[in-house]
């Protein structure tokens, strides 16, 4: 029986990306902190634990009338970043997939009442939260496999949870050691393009909202002290603040660990940031000696 190892909600902010002399003009001088703590979490979690996959849920690829999972044997090429191409150009990316895996999770897409579809498709798009995270994570581990998740932008916090149950459903039906990557930030309001350029550094004063740095706060509060079913309970309310890919990615990575059941406490193991009005964080949850939960989710 397949288990989740460990599980993350990461940042995947364009500024990771940049040259460190960049980061730092855009900083007042300083490094973010989003980057050494990707270097630690690479030295301490990824070269160090015991997994065969990473399921990626990323929450830049939007599709319509389905969840999509990779299901390549393999994907590799240079990445440019529509969004930001200055930025994010020419960035090499080589991994593995996990087909098996792919399609055991699309597997329990109808006993779910949900849509997944498991595609192979070399000409598939890929999105920069993938290839940035697995930059830091996993480029140079070219044994572990990669995976990657949709979004449905038509869907809601409801069908994010049947999703995540499927994810959960379908890692214990395999045999894999199993890390699940919720990658993108809380609340997500960028300001307007002639303002921007005077919150780009990295300090919370510069989030968009008081609204939105407070719903941030209460969140990393609920997660340090294992409240996963406060953060889902309130789902409504945080919709407010405008949190990335409406927290889709979080929703499917708690429910995929149990959901009300997930009580797993959250390690901040970096600063809780501004990157132009949006919210970045990296929290990090270990498996429990016990197991994720007694009943839902992956064990």
């Amino acid at each position: 029986m397949g288990e989740v190892v460990a599980a993350g909600l990461l940042s995947h902010v364009p500024t990771i990306m940049l040259p460190r002399e960049i980061r730092l003009e855009l900083n007042e001088g300083k490094e973010i902190s989003l980057v050494p703590a990707l270097e630690k979490l690479r030295r301490e979690v990824f070269d160090t634990y015991d997994y065969d996959t990473v399921v990626l849920l990323d929450s830049h690829w939007f599709t319509t009338v389905e969840f999509v999972v990779t299901s390549h044997g393999r994907r590799a090429g240079l990445f440019t970043a529509e969004e930001l191409p200055r930025g994010m150009c020419r960035i090499p990316y080589d991994w593995k997939g996990d087909p098996e895996l792919a399609n055991l999770i699309a597997a329990e897409a109808e006993p779910n009442e949900t849509w997944i579809t498991p595609n192979d498709d070399q000409y598939l798009p890929i999105y920069y939260p993938s290839v940035n995270i697995w930059s830091y994570l996993g480029k140079g581990n070219p044994d572990k496999n990669w995976i990657s998740m949709s979004v449905c932008q038509t869907a809601d916090t409801e069908d994010f949870l049947r999703v995540g149950r499927a994810i959960g459903e379908g890692i214990r039906k395999s045999d894999r050691k199993v890390i699940i990557i919720a990658t993108g930030s809380l609340s997500h309001t960028f300001y307007p393009l002639r303002e921007l350029r005077g919150h780009e550094a990295s300090d919370p004063s510069h989030i968009f909202s008081d609204a939105a740095r407070e719903a941030d706060l209460q969140r990393l509060a609920w997660f340090k002290e294992g409240r996963h079913d406060r953060v889902l309970e309130t789902m409504p309310e945080f919709l407010k603040v405008r949190p990335e890919a409406k927290f889709a990615h979080y929703i499917m990575m708690a429910a995929a660990l149990g959901e009300q059941e997930f009580t797993a406490p959250g390690i901040q193991i970096s600063d809780y940031e501004n990157s132009i009005g949006t919210s970045q964080v990296h929290v990090w949850f270990d498996r429990p000696s016990g197991g994720w939960t007694s009943g839902k989710g992956a064990a």
